[in-house]
């Protein structure tokens, strides 16, 4: 499961336990004003849109303008219920590819329903809307934007911004004045509530989230406490049960439903529980202060728990998260580098990490372990501008440039004087899957070796390893080559080797940057025709998942 899915999982997960909140709350209130149970449902709907991981952003914005604290075990535990569903990054190997096609097949047949969904609902409202365009104006006192239409079977509110009530031709004369005032009244409390800016912000809910069937239960559940929030309005407005119920009949019996859900209509929701309703009046009770205390708790904990949460858990400024959470360099200067200079160099021991002439992606590519190709986004100068580094810590590296340590020192020293931001994606793009040549390995297996005899030493056009095994080799291919290189191999041992070839222009170094210029003999193999002939291998060209570092900001230091 990739994180794109691992997200709307999350999201749909999160609002199912919303909706069955407001199922329980309108149980509580079955009895009361049909309105209250109406805002309950349109919450749940609404909620499908807006994920808690957006409430949890803000609050992240918000509380990390400030030092915050480390989160504590309880919100730790929130965020685990809140978000049953881990992501996992596909592994890059065989069975990457099959993943990828999977996660292809899912979007596409999102995608379908969706647009599927959304026809439908088109060709409904285009239907509507010719209708009344058609339609001619009917003057009736005290109320505007009122049409009439032979083609329109049933009173009903078309439009969102610019509403229009459509009625019948000759509705007027098969009614009684007190049941046609009755139905007027009806369609006008949907113009008042904007019911039709609800319902289509729900079709919206049922395009995104076709595959959920407790979205089309909510959209339901909203049809009917709709209808019945309107009749009690009607009713209070002093209209007799007795006169409105028939007058609701009278339509059903002169006048067919149209089946859209983009007009709110009189004889919409279930009709008989609706007469039975009317003729009970008073059909709900107005809440209590205890229920609309209970209303306004829930609603502020629905909202104010993942802003709370993105407040709790807010990173402090860079340097205080680095220092409360990773080791540091005490100490640091970075200056700007000599951009005439082709030559660089990176070098930590003991504490102690230093840079020349350096640019930024080469630093991340030190800091987060990733090749050159593996690096997206930034600014134009990422690649361009040069700095030199020396920073100190009380920690002692292993002295090695890519130390684990070393990495995360690096990592806060790039947040902070950088402000340096970055995420990891997988994408589809060309990789080199290393295999065994035709005629079998030409390696030497070193049967004793381990990690404490493993060298690997780098020089123009030369490559050398002891204790190497074929994961490792296929990370330094990788670097060499600016490509992915995959291990299909099969060899699961340490071995030396000795590898030389000839060396393009544009290939690389270890630590990123190209070779200045190639040797004088261009007679040699390259570095393809070199990995077959020396050590029996191959590399042949293939599509797979690559891990990629996408920089999202990053700024010059302050002096630079």
């Amino acid at each position: 499961m990739t994180a794109p899915f691992h997200e709307i999982l999350n999201h749909a997960w999160q609002s199912t336990l919303v909706a069955a909140a407001a199922g329980l709350l309108a149980l509580v209130l079955r009895r009361d004003s049909a309105r209250a149970r109406y805002g309950l449902w349109l919450a749940a709907s609404l909620k499908f849109l807006v994920p808690f991981s957006l409430l949890v952003s803000v609050g992240n914005h918000v509380g990390g303008r400030k030092v915050g604290a480390i989160p504590t075990p309880a919100f730790a535990a929130i965020e685990q219920i809140s978000e049953p569903f881990a992501p996992a990054v596909p592994p890059l190997s065989a069975s990457a590819a099959p993943a990828g096609r999977t996660e292809a097949l899912l979007r596409g047949i999102w995608c379908c329903g969706c647009l599927v969904v959304l026809a439908i609902g088109l060709r409904r409202w285009w239907r509507v809307r010719t209708v009344v365009r058609s339609a001619r104006p009917l003057i009736i006192p005290g109320i505007t934007g009122v049409r009439s239409s032979p083609a329109f079977l049933e009173p009903g509110v078309f439009g969102i911004f610019r509403q229009v009530l459509l009625l019948p031709d000759g509705i007027k004369e098969r009614l009684t004045p007190a049941q046609f005032d009755a139905i007027l009244a009806h369609e006008w409390c949907h113009v008042r509530r904007r019911d039709n800016l609800a319902a289509a912000l729900h079709m919206a809910v049922e395009a995104l989230f076709w595959f959920h069937p407790l979205v089309w239960w909510i959209g339901a559940r909203l049809v009917d406490e709709r209808e019945r929030a309107c009749d009690e309005q009607v009713l209070e407005r002093g209209n007799l049960p007795a006169v409105y119920a028939q007058g609701i009949l009278e339509v059903c019996r002169l006048y067919l439903e149209p089946r859209s859900p983009c007009v709110a209509r009189v004889t919409g929701s279930n009709l008989k529980k609706r007469i039975e309703a009317i003729m009970r009046q008073p059909i709900g009770y107005p809440l209590s202060a205890g229920k609309k205390l209970l209303l306004t708790s829930v609603g502020i904990a629905a909202v104010g728990a993942p802003f709370a949460i993105g407040l709790w858990t807010a990173p402090a400024s860079p340097a205080a998260t680095a220092a409360s959470t990773r080791p540091i360099f005490e100490v640091a200067t970075v200056k700007p580098g000599d951009a005439n200079d082709p030559q660089f160099g990176l070098m930590s021991r003991n504490g102690r990490f230093t840079a020349t002439n350096a640019t930024l992606e080469q630093l991340v590519g030190v800091a987060y372990d990733v090749r050159n190709n593996q690096i997206s986004g930034g600014p134009k100068w990422l690649v361009s501008d040069k700095y030199s580094i020396d920073a100190e810590s009380n920690h002692t590296t292993a002295g090695l440039t890519r130390g684990p340590q070393m990495q995360m020192m690096l990592r806060s020293l790039l947040a902070d004087r950088f402000r340096l931001r970055v995420h990891r994606e997988t994408k589809h793009e060309a990789v080199y899957e290393l295999v065994a040549a035709k005629g079998g390995s030409k390696l030497t297996e070193r049967v004793a070796g381990g990690p404490a005899e493993r060298r690997l030493r780098f020089g123009p056009g030369e490559l050398t390893g002891a204790a190497v095994p074929m994961l490792l080799l296929a990370d330094q291919l990788s670097r060499l080559l600016g490509r992915s290189v995959v291990d299909k191999t099969a060899l699961a041992g340490s071995y030396d080797f000795t590898l030389r070839w000839i060396p393009r222009p544009d290939e690389f170094t270890p630590l990123g940057r190209p070779e200045p210029t190639p040797p004088e003999d261009s007679s040699g193999p390259s570095i393809f025709t070199a990995l077959e002939e020396q050590l029996g291998l191959k590399l042949q060209p293939s599509n797979g998942l690559v891990e990629i570092l996408v920089v999202d900001r990053a700024e010059r230091p302050l002096g630079s």
